[in-house]
This record gives C-alpha cells, structure tokens and sequence, in this order.
C-alpha cells in the first residue's frame, strides 16, 4: 500500500552503501533537494567527499562508518539514532555485493556467506533496527535495491540470485505487515558501477546508464 508522495525537503534519510555508486548518488541527491542524509558506508573517504559534496549543496549529512555485515553493530544504529533523530522518514538499502559470477558447483562458499550476509540479513537487520524509527514518521518510506529477475536463477548467477531473492521474500513480507509505511523494492537497470566492474569486466560501459539517473529514479518514488 502506497502513502501520499510529499516533499524530500525537512526528511531524515539513512542510506546504505552511501560510500558510492548508486548509495552515493542516491544520498547526495538526496542531501541537494534538503533531506538529512545520515549515510552509512564502510569507507570512510567516501562518506567524507560525500558530506563535503552534501554541504557544498547547501544540505547536511551525518556519517556513520559501519560495515553492515557486523550485525550487532547494525543492531545498535536505531537506538544510538533515537538519541539524536525522533523519527526517521526515509530508508534506502543501497549496499549490497557482487563479487565474480561462479558456477554454484563450484562457487567459494566465504563468496555464498558474504552474498547472503550482505544482500539479505543486513538488510533484515536494518529493517529491525530502524522500525520503530520509521513508525513515527508521518509519511515513512523504505525502498531496498534489488535485482532485475532476469538475473535470479541464471546460470553463474546462484550465489547473488539466491540473496536478492531472499531480500524480496523479507520486504515483501515487511511491506504486507506493515500498510502504514512506503514499502517497496527497486531494480535499477544495467549500471556503471564498481560492483558491476568487478563482475562483467570488460563489458560494453555504453549500455549502462549512470548512477545519477538511477538516483533520480528512486527519488521518484518519494515525490509527486
């Protein structure tokens, strides 16, 4: 179920994966059209040249350098955040891992663990940790990047397929409990990011689109 769009300007946005690509572009277009970006990455120089791209845009960001995979790390960000922020009215599951596409037969099974921890139970772990967060907003949203369907359950596809399927099982579910709150899913289309890099490499670049256009995409869904 679908809440009424509103404007971006005044909201409080967390963002995964905000260290670059798609998380990256969607947190400053985020932090340009007046939200608070709280943006989580494990790099840090990346979340700084973010904020300093957020404030030269006139907007605010807060940083918080996490590795989502660290659960009981991730477990603790809503109740550190509540001590700062009464509600939060975005959430944007951008992180996620795409290593070198494997047969499952052979594929590492670290690169299984890894695909699973990142893809899926960060972002069961985020859901839990920032719910009642979002159950203050007037108008919460939480969008999780995922994966076109084409690719889950294509050949060397196992390990990554396997994981967003699992995400859309869990926010699926999410979004059926929860009627009040914006809940959905988003598969961008073939983009130019590093992640894509390390698993087509050397594949034609002039089929992607950009991570600026993916960005604006998803901001889309927020407002009219």
């Amino acid at each position: 179920m679908e809440k009424t769009k509103t404007s971006i300007s005044g909201k409080t946005a967390v963002v995964t994966g905000a260290s670059r690509g798609i998380g990256y572009a969607t947190a400053l277009e985020l932090g340009k059209r007046g939200a608070h970006v709280i943006a989580i990455a494990r790099t840090i120089g990346g979340l700084e040249e973010l904020d300093d791209e957020i404030k030269k845009a006139g907007g605010t960001a807060t940083l918080v350098p996490l590795d989502i995979t660290d659960t009981k790390a991730l477990q603790a960000l809503g109740p550190s955040l509540l001590s700062r922020f009464p509600k939060i009215d975005i959430v944007i599951g951008a992180a996620g891992y795409l290593d070198k596409l494997t047969p499952v037969a052979q594929g590492p099974l670290e690169q299984w663990t890894r695909a699973l921890a990142t893809n899926a139970t960060a972002n069961i772990t985020l859901i839990q940790t920032l719910h009642p967060l979002l159950k203050q907003s007037e108008n919460p949203t939480a969008i999780f990047l995922t994966e076109n369907n084409d690719n889950i359950g294509r050949a060397f596809f196992g390990f990554y397929g396997a994981s967003k399927a699992a995400l859309e099982a869990l926010v699926t579910s999410y979004a059926a409990e929860n009627p009040g709150i914006n809940i959905s899913l988003y598969a961008p289309s073939p983009t130019e990011t590093r992640l894509r890099e390390e698993a087509f490499p050397g594949g034609n670049k002039n089929q992607l689109q950009n991570t600026e256009t993916v960005a604006k995409e998803i901001l889309k869904k927020l407002v009219d």
